[in-house]
């Protein structure tokens, strides 16, 4: 099959499968694509036929290839940009999409029903990590969250700052960490600061004990639970570099993944 041929088929099957009798013919190859990424943000956590999860998987393979794929060894540490922080040679700032990475592990900013964003083409990184990833990921984090379903009760959501690991399927990462931060409703909490801190340092924790030698974080809390950017910036820093102080040894390479210029200008306040 040619990349079209699998975007034609992957269409026409997750159509039938959501109820949809035809694609409609005057969508160009954008518009093939969103619809596609809004089949796959709405569909439940069902298997997937063994032939039509290879062709997904060929397509988004090219796809993720054809996006552009970005090696973290190939992103100068904060030191090698001029910083003379301390941990400045194990941590890098990069400003781009999270998917396009090339790294042990992704942290991504999860919900507390740990199956995605269900919202077709919303802006969130769960959204995009999904997306990419493929339609085995949100079926991985619901066969996790029904063991803990059988452990805690069946009413159970996973707790703020409590990681949980899946592969990466289809991403050029290897693992993704999946963590609910802090909701921020009002007033910020010396209760929000101490969560969103512990997000950090026991994804990090996670990583020592999964032997992975690098990690790229989102901006955690900081988009739909209204964490303030400025704030977590510095929480995250601070947290990240509290825990080279007794773990350097332990990782190659931490980098803060931000996608808003905003973002980077908080960041780099406190790296450089």
């Amino acid at each position: 099959m040619t990349q079209e041929e699998r975007l034609d088929y992957l269409l026409e099957v997750l159509s039938k499968e959501a109820g949809i009798e035809k694609v409609p013919l005057f969508l160009d190859l954008e518009r093939k694509r969103s619809f596609l990424r809004s089949l796959m943000n709405v569909r439940p956590p069902l298997e997937m036929a063994s032939e039509i999860l290879k062709v997904q998987d060929e397509y988004l393979k090219a796809r993720n290839k054809e996006r552009g794929i970005v090696d973290y060894k190939k992103i100068p540490t904060i030191k090698e940009e001029g910083s003379n922080q301390k941990w400045g040679s194990k941590i890098s700032l990069w400003q781009g999409d999270i998917t396009r990475l090339n790294c042990a592990a992704l942290v991504n900013a999860a919900n507390s029903q740990m199956l995605g964003c269900f919202i077709p083409l919303h802006y969130c990184v769960d959204n995009a990590i999904h997306t990419y990833a493929g339609v085995e990921l949100r079926r991985a984090c619901y066969l996790k969250m029904q063991k803990l379903k059988e452990q805690f009760g069946p009413s159970y959501n996973q707790k703020v700052a409590i990681p949980l690991m899946t592969p990466a399927y289809n991403l050029p990462a290897q693992k993704i960490i999946h963590i609910v931060g802090p909701i921020v409703e009002g007033r910020l909490t010396s209760k929000h600061e101490e969560d969103l801190r512990n997000c950090y340092l026991n994804s990090l924790n996670l990583c020592v004990e999964e032997g992975l030698q690098s990690v790229a974080f989102c901006c955690l809390s900081t988009g739909e639970f209204s964490f303030p950017n400025q704030r977590a910036a510095e929480i995250a820093v601070k947290a990240v570099n509290d825990w080279l102080d007794d773990h350097a040894d332990k990782i190659e390479r931490i980098i803060f993944n931000v996608y808003k210029d905003l973002d980077r200008e908080h960041y780099k306040n406190k790296l450089f």
